[in-house]
């Protein structure tokens, strides 16, 4: 029977270069020679990239927040289901760009929606299954949307104000201070070959620590 994988995800609000970090974390896992799922949330999934469509494209009308949180847990349900966790049986280990903690820093800290039912709703879709390891990639807010607005248009998220992403960071600050050490800091508003740097550094940790179990 094949060890379980391990299960890393990337957080960090708009701008922190998430995209640009994860393609650097997935070549580094791979030549090191791990098998790697890299995945996405909202999405990983066909239905689940349906619900991303819905959740970030702009709208006219206004979605209730409620609706917005149902939506993502809609999108994870499935996502565990179908990729997550038959990845994770495999031993694969599995690279995911956010997850729930992006529920609570999005949903719960910048809309205001309820802490203790995110909570329910991730033991209702998640049962006991929680990330080994978290990357917050972290910036200053202004720094990060006048990176993000460099990118072209906005999508319904980043189209909000500097309050909306300052509850954002601070929700994940928090996090990773209550976090028993799942949290590894990245300061992502360093220049890319400093904040790569870091990166190594994790991926060195995760590799010995694997060995280590495994021995």
């Amino acid at each position: 029977m094949e060890p379980r994988g391990l299960f890393i995800t990337v957080e960090g609000g708009e701008g922190v270069g998430k995209s640009t970090n994860m393609q650097f974390l997935q070549e580094h896992l791979i030549e090191a020679g791990v098998d790697l799922v890299v995945t996405r949330e909202p999405g990983g999934t066909a239905l689940g990239e349906d619900i991303r469509e819905l959740l970030l494209k702009p709208r006219e009308d206004s979605m209730a927040d409620n609706a917005e949180l149902l939506l993502v847990f809609a999108a994870r349900a499935q996502h565990l289901a179908q990729l997550v966790e038959p990845a994770l049986a495999r031993g694969q280990w599995v690279l995911c760009d956010r997850f729930t903690d992006a529920t609570y820093a999005y949903q719960g800290g910048g809309r205001g929606l309820s802490m203790a039912t995110i909570r329910q709703l991730e033991q209702l879709v998640q049962g006991d299954l929680r990330p080994d390891y978290t990357l917050l990639l972290d910036c200053p807010v202004e720094v990060g949307m006048s990176r993000a607005s460099a990118r072209g248009e906005l999508d319904r998220f980043e189209q909000e104000q500097a309050e909306f992403f300052q509850r954002v960071r601070n929700t994940y600050l928090q996090l990773a201070r209550e976090s028993s050490g799942r949290y590894h800091l990245v300061d992502a508003a360093r220049p890319l070959n400093e904040v790569e740097q870091q990166l190594e550094q994790v991926c060195a940790e995760l590799l010995a620590c694997w060995g280590a179990r495994h021995r």
